[in-house]
């Protein structure tokens, strides 16, 4: 296994919403593993340019085993009302315009992370993230390389009980947080759903809030039913199975037709 690292400067403010939140849309302080995959699936297009846009992010999907981000520097998050156009036509003095409530953030520095399962796109990966135009979440957020993309080894942690960490960690009952700061939020694992399956998974993410400025933070978790993986030279990050997600409504689904 092998682990794409890489530190991005943000060059404006970014909006990464959080799904659900329209009309006063929220923003991540963090890109959650779906915008990631998204910024490697996006990157290798404009790169490669030969295979159609969603064919590059099948690639990504099949071959990612873990995806986060955390931040580097402090954060500051802000609400701003928008004006969005919602129609070109209208008699006169009709209304053209609605105003929308949407969070901005600003940090100076992120690091993304992504663990892969072999060697087959890994380094084109790393190439496309070096030549090709970056945004962070959408268009309007571009973002440029701080350093020089690293690969570096994985392996599966099976020692240690207890682990401290810097990325966000699935959060549920089971979790057992032993020491640290964090924030949860739902957030998708992948870009696209498997058959009607597409879940928010609660993440904490390692962060600290203190007079409406977040700055990193980490996590000491102890380890129950989690995968741990260490990466060479960055520390541990945490992960559970897409299965232990997708079981439990399949479960409901058959509950569902027995009562049926």
């Amino acid at each position: 296994m092998k682990a794409l690292v890489f530190d991005i400067r943000l060059n404006s403010l970014y909006s990464i919403r959080v799904p659900f939140t329209w009309q006063s849309a929220l923003t991540y302080p963090v890109l959650p593993p779906s915008a990631v995959m998204g910024m490697l699936a996006n990157a290798l297009q404009r790169h490669k340019n030969n295979k159609h846009p969603l064919e590059y992010l099948d690639l990504i999907e099949n071959d990612l085993l873990w995806a986060g981000s955390r931040l580097l520097t402090p954060c500051i998050i802000k609400s701003y009302t928008t004006s969005a156009i919602v129609k070109w036509e209208d008699t006169l003095g009709g209304k053209f315009t609605n105003a929308l409530g949407r969070q901005y953030a600003y940090t100076k520095k992120l690091q993304i992370t992504a663990i892969f399962k072999g060697d087959n796109l890994i380094n084109d990966i790393a190439e496309a993230l070096e030549v090709s135009p970056l945004t962070c979440g959408d268009s309007e957020s571009p973002i440029s390389l701080d350093n020089e993309v690293m690969i570096r080894n994985v392996s599966e942690d099976i020692r240690d009980k207890i682990i401290q960490t810097e990325y966000p960690v699935p959060f549920n009952r089971d979790t057992k947080i032993e020491e640290g700061n964090g924030q949860v939020y739902l957030m998708h694992e992948r870009c696209k759903r498997i058959g009607d399956n597409f879940p928010l998974v609660s993440y904490m993410v390692p962060i600290r809030e203190e007079q409406k400025i977040i700055t990193p933070s980490s996590l000491t978790i102890r380890i129950s039913n989690e995968k741990i993986f260490e990466i060479e030279g960055i520390g541990h990050v945490l992960t559970i199975s897409r299965e232990s997600h997708i079981e439990p409504a399949k479960a409901k689904r058959r509950k569902r037709a027995r009562r049926t």
